[in-house]
Parts: C-alpha cells; structure tokens; sequence
C-alpha cells in the first residue's frame, strides 16, 4: 500500500478549507483517508498562524512509515523547518503561451520591415496613392460593372484603397461623414 500526505479538500464553493491527511494514495482526493495530520485554510493572510497546523511528530512518523508528502505539504514542511528544502526548476513557467509568441513574433517581423524599408521609398509611395484614387474615381461606368463581376477577393483590397485615404483629402458631407467617390 503506497501512503501519501496530501490536501483533502473540505469547505464550501469558492470558500475552500483543506486537511492535511495520511491517505493510500489510490484512494480520491477527498475520500477516506488513515488520519487528520493537520489542516490548511487559504483564506487566511500568509503570516497568520492558523493558516498551516500541523502535527509534526505525527508527519515525521508517517514519512518514517514510507508515506510521501506531496508537493504543497512537502511545502508546507520545508517552511515549518521539518524537511530539507527541495531545488525546484521549472523554466517553462515564466515563458509566454503559445498565441502570445505568435503575436510577438508577428510584431517582431512587422517591425524589422518596418525598418528594412528606407523612409526614403516609403514618401514616393505615400505620394502615389491619391494619384491612383484619383484614377479610380474618373472610371467609367463600364468599367465600375466590370469590377464588381470581379472575384470577391479583389472587392475587399478595392474598398481598403478607398478607405485608406486621408481625412483632410476625403469629401465629407454635412454631418462629416465621408463620402465615397461614385
């Protein structure tokens, strides 16, 4: 029979009060349990001195017995001065999820573009685009029909050009809406 100290939670919902049990380990985690080691109330402030009893000679008994303390106990215990404190190493903990890297590794890639691209080349090309609005307001009607026939695709980068132009060079009506070229 492998013997385990662990939490048996109690308490009620969002309200939760554990104790600390001597357990087979095969057993649930609020199940039947060999004996009451202690308990541990969460709610309490980190230096009151109910928050973590424990029965001391009782634990070092069981962990004699071949129980073993599991991680928040074995906790518990390197605190109260019982057992040796353990060197824990987790470097995955401190590492941003798997969307988040994406997101600044899109960021990343944006900038270093950003800065690939000399100011130079990016005024003419600032400069350029209400010329080709211009261009695409003096269509014809023939050639409006013919567009909207155009695959969905090309609509969507259609309507971006148009909405991408300057405040200050955009008509507005009255009510400062602005009005799209016809």
């Amino acid at each position: 029979m492998a013997l385990a100290i662990r939490l048996s939670r109690g308490g009620a919902k969002k309200r939760p009060f554990y104790r600390i049990v001597v357990a087979d380990s095969r057993m649930p985690r609020d199940g039947r349990y060999i004996e009451r080691l202690g308990t541990y109330n969460p709610l309490l402030k980190k230096d009151d001195e109910n928050r973590v009893k424990m029965e001391l000679e009782r634990i070092q008994y069981w962990i004699g017995q071949g129980a073993r303390p599991s991680d928040r106990v074995s906790r518990f215990l390197e605190a109260a001065g019982v057992a040796e404190k353990k060197e824990r190493s987790n470097p995955q903990k401190a590492l941003p999820g798997k969307k988040a890297q994406e997101r600044i590794d899109a960021a990343r890639e944006a900038e270093e573009a950003a800065k690939a691209q000399p100011e130079e080349e990016a005024k003419p090309a600032e400069e350029e685009k209400p010329a080709e609005e211009a261009a695409a307001a003096e269509k014809a009607p023939a050639e409006e029909a013919a567009a909207e026939e155009a695959p969905a695709e090309e609509a969507p980068a259609e309507e971006a050009a148009a909405e991408e132009t300057p405040a200050a060079e955009a008509p507005s009506d009255s009510d400062g809406e602005e009005k799209k070229p016809e």
